[in-house]
């Protein structure tokens, strides 16, 4: 298909000084299993184009699932005449010549493992009812999402990047009730690779533990209130660093774009290179070098190479996350974030690989230091403010910590607090024996809405004087 496609694109013409194509072919299944019945499999098929003209000062895009040259032909007219309209009407002149055109490759791996479906539902099925251990177990659940992408991006100043892509994406969940009280813990791990990355998920066995704990929190006390230590493990700090960095520092954002839909942020194009973000032991990274990390890629969507960059570095803003047109914009430096759902939506600004590095404190050790405070996992619920700053999570497990030990578990763990204000408490971050890659397959952002995957990867980190409460002070 890409030979065919290359030929395709080399027929094509237009008035436009730059213009582009980028394939997509996106394939999806969801097998999963509850209360030990198999549900119907689903499968997907996504396959089309989006063609881009640039003309001295304007920008236009069309796309089409027509991948005859006719089609294309009539895709890349189309997206003319919008560069055309636009050259004296966008916020930002634009100018070919600065378009890049990358060339490259990434090709997924052979598997190293082959499973029939059969052999997926019994692995499904096997954490299902092993979750059964009790009669106030009153929901059991286990799935898998697998996915294969490939992309194909030309242009017609040479560009030429192939790149594939495998996800294996295994998740469960398990629900404890007894009268008016209902706990779920879940499970969810979202990376790249093929099946053979199962066995290293911790997913096998993953039912009984669920449910022994949603068991536990059934009996557990709530999570006491007060301003005290709050230890977040990796896959709570998912979601905080998602929130409240990854979102207050995408440049679009900053620059106004989202404004209409989801917000601004209170990140200004001033503060990069002098603003106290967080404590001095916050370092944040977009990371595209872990390639097992879910939004992990070789170029975005728009052609510009990724690399390591630094955002944060010792709790001092360095950089946004604005892919090329943006940083052309707002005249900052930026990454290699520009990134579509799909063929048949624009790259935008979008986190990619958003990392905080790993520091030298063990777990026992951070433990240890904590006086009075709450460890918490696993994400259950939140709620920020439009400019990306007062925030609120819940969380499904809590752990007590008094005098530098775990007492017992609490339900219902919740803390709020203001973005720089909460970052600026990080006192301790875990090593790399507590660091864990995690993702998220349901961002959303930009009109009209585009969902994507976001890869984090965290340690644990221990934050002071965060304001902690449980279910009845919310």
């Amino acid at each position: 298909m890409q030979d065919t496609l290359r030929r395709k694109f080399k027929s094509l013409h237009s008035s436009a000084p730059f213009y582009s194509l980028r394939f997509v072919d996106e394939t999806r299944e969801q097998l999963a299993v509850r209360q030990d019945t198999i549900e119907p499999p689903r499968l997907q098929a996504d396959r089309g184009a989006m063609l881009v003209a640039v003309s001295e000062g304007g920008y236009g895009y069309c796309a089409t699932s027509d991948l005859s040259t006719t089609g294309l032909q009539a895709a890349l007219d189309r997206a003319t005449e919008w560069a055309r309209a636009t050259r004296t009407l966008s916020v930002h002149r634009y100018t070919p010549e600065t378009m890049p055109a990358p060339r490259g490759e990434r090709l997924t791996p052979q598997p190293g493992t082959s499973l029939s479906r059969s052999e997926l539902f019994d692995l499904l099925a096997d954490e299902c009812r092993n979750a059964n251990i009790d009669e106030r177990i009153v929901e059991r659940y286990a799935g898998l999402d697998l996915r294969r992408v490939e992309q194909l991006y030309l242009t017609n100043t040479g560009g030429d990047v192939l790149q594939q892509f495998v996800y294996t994406v295994p998740y469960a969940h398990v629900t404890a009730n007894a009268g008016t009280e209902t706990q779920t813990r879940t499970f969810l791990d979202a990376q790249q690779g093929g099946l053979d990355r199962i066995p290293r998920t911790g997913f096998v066995g993953c039912g009984k533990r669920l449910a022994v704990e949603a068991l536990q929190l059934l009996l557990a006390p709530n999570c006491p209130a007060a301003r005290m230590d709050l230890l977040l493990m990796p896959d709570q700090m998912m979601l905080q660093i998602h929130e409240s960095i990854g979102h207050p520092l995408e440049l679009d954002r900053i620059l106004g774009d989202e404004r209409n839909y989801a917000g601004t942020s209170f990140v200004t194009t001033d503060m990069f290179g002098r603003y106290q973000y967080g404590s001095s032991a916050l370092d944040v990274t977009y990371d595209p070098t872990l390639s097992d990390e879910l939004a992990s890629f070789d170029y975005d969507d728009d052609g510009t190479r990724s690399e390591k960059t630094w955002l944060i570095r010792a709790g001092v803003l360095q950089r946004a996350l604005g892919g090329h047109i943006s940083q052309l914009r707002a005249g900052l430096p930026g990454t290699a974030n520009s990134r579509a759902c799909s063929w048949n939506r624009a790259p935008i600004d979008r986190m990619a690989n958003l990392n905080i590095e790993p520091g030298s404190s063990t777990l026992r050790e951070m433990i240890g230091s904590v006086e009075r405070g709450v460890l918490m996992r696993s994400n259950v619920s939140w709620s920020i403010d439009d400019s990306r700053n007062k925030f609120q999570f819940g969380c499904e497990w809590g752990e007590l910590i008094e005098k530098g030990q775990i007492k017992s578990v609490v339900k219902n763990p919740n803390y709020r607090g203001k973005s720089a204000e909460f970052w600026r408490s990080l006192k301790t971050v875990g090593n790399r024996d507590t660091f864990e890659v995690h993702g998220t397959l349901f961002c959303g952002k930009g009109e009209p809405n585009q969902v994507i995957h976001v890869g984090h990867a965290a340690p644990a980190c221990l934050f002071t004087d965060v304001e902690v409460f449980g279910g009845e002070g919310a």
